[in-house]
């Protein structure tokens, strides 16, 4: 079982800032912060995710073929998630629409990090 996934940040407030208006449209809850991570759960699972900036005092990096994809309630609500997002300042990694054959329709986004972000409904 995955405990939760991090993505690292450059600027942690307007990281923050962005992921809480995405999660709370996905059902999000923020259940910690400091001055270096934030931590959001989600409704019906055990998994979470962490916003940090690198421990190390580097740079934040985005990773070539790394993503953390969410499963929405609806087609309504990936489009609705995907026009917030790059209304936010996201951008477009793949419009909404049906992917592999028709097997989900989903959309992909790139955070103010560069870190890939993937909705869908199944």
């Amino acid at each position: 079982m995955i405990s939760h996934t991090t993505l690292g940040t450059n600027n942690l407030e307007k990281a923050e800032s962005f992921y809480f208006e995405i999660l709370d449209a996905i059902g999000g809850t923020q259940i910690y912060k400091s001055d270096n991570v934030v931590f959001w759960e989600f409704e019906g699972g055990s998994s979470k995710l962490a916003l940090t900036v690198p421990f190390n005092g580097q740079p934040a990096s985005n990773g070539n073929g790394t993503m953390v994809a969410f499963t929405l309630s609806s087609v309504n609500k990936v489009n609705e998630v995907y026009s917030l997002a790059l209304k936010l300042g996201a951008s477009s990694e793949g419009e909404p629409g049906e992917r592999n054959g028709g097997a989900y329709y989903g959309a992909y986004f790139r955070d103010l990090d560069g870190n890939k972000i993937a909705i869908f409904h199944r």
